[in-house]
């Protein structure tokens, strides 16, 4: 196949794509990577196949601190308006939710932080990204702010008892995911000492080396097959979902 070029915008220094870009390169894609503000966002998407927006510690809509939150919504929206193929990691969701009519919020029963279990809702298993994976998947958190109401037509993927709308798509290939897969244990620690309040609320010994080893290697099992699913979606290999009805989505 013709190696798919994505767009991945990375918002915040303290999120890197890590593993997520070596899946993404062994899986055949070519990858434009731009961390505003220090490099311009394209004005469009006619260079790329697919876009990704990775994590960070601001809020969806804190754009007086974060002049360029805007830029990332419209290409999001922009994105799923498209059709392209477009995936948004914990804060990329929360900002693609915002741009085609969805509510972040700060979670009123506090943050979500180390290792958990998200189910799969009954819609992901005819998902052309989510019906591989196990019933359970494995999954990193570290947030505080909350998608309260999904966008317009978008279908639950994933949920969990503290906060429900853990993965979701709009339209044929636009997805939401509410917790990383591209981190390391070094960006968790980090994570860890930079945010301790955050940190406080995680179950003992999540922060610890050789905890954060074992989990991450869990997350590559179930993870690596569906960001590699993520760029046959792109190159035109693996067909999107079937569309929903009244799919017409806001742009930001």
């Amino acid at each position: 196949m013709n190696a798919p070029r994505l767009l991945i915008i990375q918002p915040d220094e303290s999120d890197p794509p890590g593993p997520l870009g070596d899946w993404l390169t062994a899986a055949g894609a070519e990858l434009d990577l731009r961390h505003p503000p220090a490099d311009q966002l394209p004005e469009t998407l006619e260079d790329h196949q697919g876009i990704i927006c990775l994590g960070g510690g601001m809020n969806a809509e804190d754009d007086s601190k974060h002049p360029f939150l805007p830029k990332i919504r419209t290409l999001l929206a922009t994105a799923a308006q498209s059709g392209m193929p477009t995936l948004g990691i914990c804060l990329g969701a929360q900002l693609l939710a915002v741009a085609i009519g969805g509510r972040v919020q700060p979670g009123d029963e506090g943050p979500e932080v180390g290792p958990f279990l998200v189910s799969k809702k009954d819609a992901a298993w005819t998902d052309p990204l989510f019906a591989e994976l196990p019933l359970v998947p494995d999954v990193m958190h570290f947030h505080e702010d909350v998608i309260t109401r999904l966008p317009p037509n978008a279908v639950l993927l994933a949920s969990a008892p503290k906060y429900q709308h853990q993965a979701f798509r709009t339209g044929r290939a636009a997805y939401g995911i509410q917790f990383h897969i591209e981190t390391t244990p070094d960006i968790v620690q980090a994570w860890g000492r930079d945010a301790p309040e955050l940190a406080a609320t995680a179950r003992p010994g999540v922060f610890d080396t050789e905890r954060l080893t074992e989990i991450h290697a869990d997350l590559a099992e179930t993870w690596r097959p569906f960001v590699a699913r993520f760029v046959q979606l792109a190159a035109g290999t693996l067909d999107p979902a079937n569309p929903t009805p009244h799919t017409t989505l806001p742009l930001a």
